[in-house]
């Protein structure tokens, strides 16, 4: 006699487990194809993010006028604003719109390195030689991203949001494939019923 599964509603999962491999294969197919053309997923990312900071701010101005009497409606109108136009300036220039994002993402490896690597030497855990490989290539990847800003460069940094991109969408493409090919093997309903 086979133990039931802990999962509930297996028959569901394992119904739905073509849908999930056919997703996990188009967010490979979309990352790969951001990988191999960064620039264009840039301007992809950074046009989402302006209509979606748009949205956002228009959608922050209309809930505030819905709180009558609330002393932080002007703060909620004002931010709503500054959402609006900020979205509109990066759909208005989106290559100064990259500039800043991958400028963010820069200073924000280059600290994340810099911090993972004085915890690992200065705390020496278990597995402390693994936090310190990753302290210095984050480090490096943000030197890397940092130096692409220089005047020779031009306007090089603008593979840099693509190709993150592209690598997260592969990883979560795979992750998807690896959850269907599991719920496949799940019992269905009727299976768990017979036992």
């Amino acid at each position: 006699m086979s133990q039931p599964s802990t999962l509930p509603h297996t028959g569901e999962l394992r119904d739905a487990w073509g849908w999930m491999l056919a997703l996990g294969i188009l967010l490979v197919v979309g990352g790969t194809a951001a990988i191999i053309v960064p620039i264009f997923a840039t301007f992809g990312v950074v046009t989402l993010l302006g209509i979606l900071l748009i949205v956002a701010g228009i959608a922050q101005i209309v809930s505030a006028f819905h709180c009558h009497g609330w002393k932080g409606v002007l703060l909620h109108v004002l931010l709503g604003i500054l959402y609006a136009v900020t979205g509109f300036l990066i759909l208005e220039n989106p290559i100064a719109g990259a500039a800043g994002i991958t400028l963010l993402l820069a200073a924000f490896f280059l600290a994340t390195g810099a911090i993972r690597i004085v915890v690992a030497l200065k705390e020496r855990f278990e597995n402390w030689g693994w936090v310190l490989l990753s302290g210095a290539v984050t480090l490096i990847l943000g030197v890397i991203i940092w130096r692409q800003f220089s005047p020779d460069h031009g306007a090089d940094f603008l593979w840099v949001i693509g190709l993150l991109v592209g690598i997260d969408l592969i990883f979560s493409g795979w992750t998807w494939i690896m959850f269907a090919l599991a719920f496949r093997k799940l019992p269905n309903g009727d299976d768990a019923a017979a036992s």
